[in-house]
């Protein structure tokens, strides 16, 4: 199963995408699960200087744009957790929103996970910070650094924690 991380911003959106439950040949000829593999990842990135509703115009194109070439079987959300500051509370809230819309206009599975979550399925402990994150991304996708741009890592290990809660019977 393929599956799409977001990690939703209005600046930078986080974008990750990986595959869960395939199969491998192992060393010995035999197959074995593959659990979780990396595809691809990056950020969609709107311009400072562009209206609240430009920049929700090119992430809904530049999101489906993902979707046509990746063809995700689900998508997962981070979830908006806490904020400190409210304007970019609502700007990251419209964000989602047009996240989640343009998921389902694709049909996909969405999943929406909180950061507690999405730690706790990554580390196993809901306070770990960013660091211990990104280096379990790392391991857990066998990659030989730790991925450029927190908001793609983020988006990764949303995808993570999607494809260890949801297992193969999607």
């Amino acid at each position: 199963m393929i599956i799409l991380g977001i990690d939703p911003g209005t600046a930078t959106i986080g974008y990750g995408v990986i595959t869960a439950g395939g199969k491998r040949q192992a060393a010995n000829g035999k197959l074995q699960k593959e659990d979780l593999e990396l595809i691809d990842y990056g950020c969609i990135i709107t311009k400072p200087d562009s209206s609240t509703s430009e920049r929700l115009l090119i992430l809904n194109k530049e999101l489906k744009k993902i979707i046509e070439k990746f063809k995700p079987d689900l998508m997962a959300v981070e979830d908006i957790f806490f904020f400190k500051n409210l304007k970019t509370a609502i700007k990251v809230a419209q964000a989602r929103g047009v996240i989640l819309l343009t998921g389902e206009e694709a049909k996909l599975r969405i999943f929406e996970y909180t950061p507690l979550q999405i730690k706790q399925a990554i580390v196993s402990y809901g306070r770990a910070d960013k660091r211990q994150v990104q280096e379990m991304v790392k391991i857990l996708l066998r990659l030989k650094e730790i991925p450029k741009s927190d908001d793609a890592a983020d988006a990764l290990a949303a995808a993570i924690c999607c494809g260890h809660s949801v297992g193969n019977g999607f």
